[in-house]
């Protein structure tokens, strides 16, 4: 099967997480036996090596808002390499694929990571709404009702009439071969506590970081210095963070991590953190439609998850049996649950659990499989 595969908005190679799944799906495709030519933003080195063609193409003036207008070179692609299939990475300006498709005949996969749908008080929907005809709510639903199958880890996010039967609900994943429990010969960091607790993100607000902060000062206030944190990245909201910590020992930030080098720093941690604020975020109002990357590296790695109990978080983890949640029904709260992981045995049992589920359900070769069994079922 020869794919083409649309994501010019991501950049590659790249630390997002974004980068980061289309880099897994086209390599996975490939590995599979498929011819796999990709359209990226190129990063600030080469393209990974291997049989994936990567194809350097930005937005116009590097604006992703402008990604549509790459269609006329999108089409010229698709007259030459004639793909049987074409996969776009959803954005809310793209459309390039889905469209440059038609004239092939090739069929068509839509990636829907993000909403497709606006949430209450968006201020895209109310711009929308001025406008008098909607146009951008018009453009996405028209891409959903092109495209022949549409790949997603939420309903939720999808226009309501879009029918069930093109609909594939896949989660993200791990690349569980490099994510594994094993010591490395050197960690990474100084471990600033006997049992240490990792965060990995990119500090937007919604991610917790202050709330894991939080949680080790509290902890501390008791007497309980046997635990400690470990945040691993940059982002918007990491001086906050910092300045939350000030001088409290057990906590430690490392900055910005190359996601190559990311497997070593979580497996010299016990417990994988992942304390979503979804109140911070709005469009979350449409439910937990992310699909975690940090929670599948985590359990790749054989580190039990810790989370809140909320939405889909709670059939990805299962509260006991690869982690603990918190929260109404569950452990009372993320110091709590911290707490009780500072037992070694309990982590073994919950690791291991978690890396169990992790080749079985979120491996990138497993969801790439069940990708190419949905296009082929078309």
């Amino acid at each position: 099967m020869r794919v083409l595969y649309c994501a010019i908005d991501q950049t590659v190679p790249g630390v997002k997480g974004g980068s980061v799944h289309v880099t897994a799906v086209a390599e996975g495709l490939a590995s599979l036996g498929h011819e796999v030519h990709v359209l990226v933003s190129p990063g600030d080195r080469p393209f990974p090596a291997g049989p994936v063609r990567w194809i350097a193409m930005t937005p116009p003036l590097g604006a992703k808002e402008l990604r549509w207008m790459r269609i006329a070179r999108v089409r010229r692609l698709v007259a030459a390499l004639r793909p049987d299939v074409v996969i776009e990475r959803y954005y809310n300006f793209g459309g390039e694929g889905i469209l440059a498709a038609r004239a092939a005949r090739a069929r068509t996969v839509l990636e829907v990571n993000a909403p497709v749908i606006d949430h209450r008080g968006s201020t895209k929907a109310l711009l929308d709404r001025a406008l008098l005809v909607e146009p951008m709510r018009r453009w996405r639903e028209h891409l959903c009702s092109r495209a022949d199958l549409i790949v997603t880890p939420s309903v939720a996010i999808l226009p309501p009439r879009t029918p069930e039967r093109k609909v594939v609900r896949l989660e993200w994943g791990a690349d569980t071969g490099r994510f594994r429990p094993h010591q490395p010969d050197k960690a990474p960091f100084a471990r600033p506590a006997p049992t240490v607790a990792v965060f990995a993100g990119a500090f937007r607000s919604w991610h917790g970081a202050a709330s894991l902060v939080g949680a080790i000062r509290r902890l501390h206030e008791r007497g309980r210095k046997d635990i400690g944190a470990v945040l691993v990245g940059d982002g918007p909201e990491r001086p906050a963070a910092q300045e939350s910590a000030g001088t409290l020992p057990g906590i430690v930030f490392t900055g910005a991590v190359s996601h190559d080098d990311m497997p070593a720093y979580l497996a010299s941690a016990d417990v994988g953190a992942a304390p979503f604020e979804i109140a911070a975020h709005e469009p979350l109002s449409l439910g937990f439609y992310w699909s975690p990357l940090k929670i599948f590296e985590y359990m790749a790695t054989g580190l039990p998850v810790v989370a809140p109990a909320i939405d889909r978080i709670a059939t990805l983890v299962g509260h006991g049996r690869e982690g603990l949640l918190y929260g109404a029904g569950f452990e009372p709260s993320l110091e709590s649950a911290l707490s009780r992981l500072t037992d070694p045995a309990l982590r073994q049992t919950l690791g291991a659990a978690a890396r169990e589920r992790a080749v079985r359900d979120y491996s990138w070769k497993a969801h790439c499989a069940a990708l190419v069994r949905a296009i082929e079922s078309l």
